[in-house]
C-alpha cells in the first residue's frame, strides 16, 4: 500500500502558493492589467513564479505557525516580488492564447 493510500497527503500545503498568488494579485492590481490576461495566462504566471521561489510546506496548524514566523521573512517577500514581476513580464510578452 502506498503512502498516498495510507495517509492523507492532501493535507500538505505550500505557503509559497498563497504568497505568490497574493503578490500576483497585488502587482496586477497596481498596474490595472489583471483583466487583460486570460485564466491560462494568470495560471502560467503563478506557475512560473512558483518554480522560482523556495517552497514552504506545512501539514497542520502548528506547521503553518512555524512557516509564518520564518526569520528570513523579508528576504522571502523580496524573492516572491521578484519572481512575480518576472512572471508577469515573461508571460505578458509571450501569452499562450
Amino acid at each position: 500500500m502506498s503512502l498516498e493510500e495510507r495517509y492523507n497527503v492532501g493535507l500538505l500545503r505550500n505557503e509559497s502558493e498563497t504568497l505568490v498568488l497574493e503578490e500576483l494579485e497585488r502587482q496586477l492590481g497596481e498596474s490595472g492589467s489583471e483583466l487583460e490576461f486570460s485564466e491560462e495566462s494568470i495560471l502560467d504566471m503563478a506557475a512560473y513564479a512558483l518554480n522560482r521561489v523556495r517552497p514552504l510546506y506545512y501539514a497542520n496548524l502548528l506547521g503553518r505557525l512555524y512557516v509564518g514566523v520564518e526569520a528570513e521573512a523579508e528576504e522571502r517577500r523580496e524573492e516572491i516580488r521578484r519572481a512575480v514581476r518576472d512572471a508577469i513580464r515573461t508571460v505578458g510578452e509571450n501569452p499562450g492564447e
